[in-house]
């Protein structure tokens, strides 16, 4: 498994503001359809929701805005799991153009029970997975 999911990604015109520039919130779409894809490589058809009952929900957001991104870019999103916990989830994601960082932070997501909005625990071979993952993530750093 790659241990930075990497997602490209075109920006087109309903992406910019009226002077072509990426509006800030779109690279919150860039990043969780990076964070989806990465989830959907430990086997999620459906990443965000389970027919076990649980749905992941963003927990936490912390980005910076570094450079801006403008129609016709061609982009990166990137996602890579930096910590797990028992019902959560934190990655490590930025959007790139080339080798340079337009956006970068961490989001955390919670495991949650559909009919409750409760934390629930992460299901255990998919935390299994997901610890596999980090532990060859740290070997590499």
């Amino acid at each position: 498994m790659t241990l930075e999911f990497l997602l490209p990604i075109r920006v087109y015109i309903e992406d910019t503001d009226a002077g072509g520039i990426v509006y800030y919130v779109n690279y919150l779409k860039y990043l969780e359809r990076a964070r989806t894809e990465l989830m959907r490589t430990f086997g999620l058809e459906r990443a965000a929701v389970s027919d076990a009952g649980w749905n992941f929900v963003v927990l936490d957001v912390s980005l910076s805005y570094k450079e801006p991104a403008r129609l016709d870019d061609q982009l990166h999103a990137t996602a890579m799991i930096s910590a797990v916990g028992g019902a959560t989830v934190k990655f490590h994601q930025t959007v790139r153009r080339d080798d340079a960082v337009l956006v970068a932070g961490d989001i955390q997501i919670a495991c949650i029970d559909r009919e409750t909005g409760r934390p629930t625990r992460l299901d255990t071979a998919l935390r299994q997975q997901i610890e596999a993952t980090l532990a060859a993530t740290e070997e590499v750093t």
